[in-house]
């Protein structure tokens, strides 16, 4: 399952030590919702291995202004605390797959 990143938490998951990935989403976006699943599938798959989880950006505000979310959904992927990729819009299971297993 993902896990839920809030401003309070989420610089401790990126500076882990393992990659990470960041679903930046909103209750009422509706292409969130469609992404949301797959972030959870890709949760339970990548288990162990990389740190998924999400952030809704109505309920936290600094992390999104800091790494400048404009557009949701948007998700960040980090190694060893760095940004090094990201994906803004919707985008197929494969697409995001291939993301992460870019953070392996």
């Amino acid at each position: 399952m993902a896990l839920e990143f809030t401003d309070a938490n989420i610089k401790e998951a990126i500076n882990s030590g393992k990659p990470v990935v960041v679903d930046f989403w909103a209750e009422w976006c509706g292409p969130c919702r469609m992404v949301g699943p797959i972030v959870e599938e890709l949760a339970k798959e990548y288990d162990g291995q990389v740190i998924i989880g999400k952030m809704d950006v109505d309920e936290n505000v600094d992390t999104p202004n800091e790494f400048g979310i404009r557009n949701i959904p948007t998700i960040l992927f980090f190694k060893d605390g760095q940004l090094v990729d990201k994906q803004v819009g919707a985008a197929p299971k494969a697409a995001l797959v291939a993301k992460v297993q870019g953070l392996l």
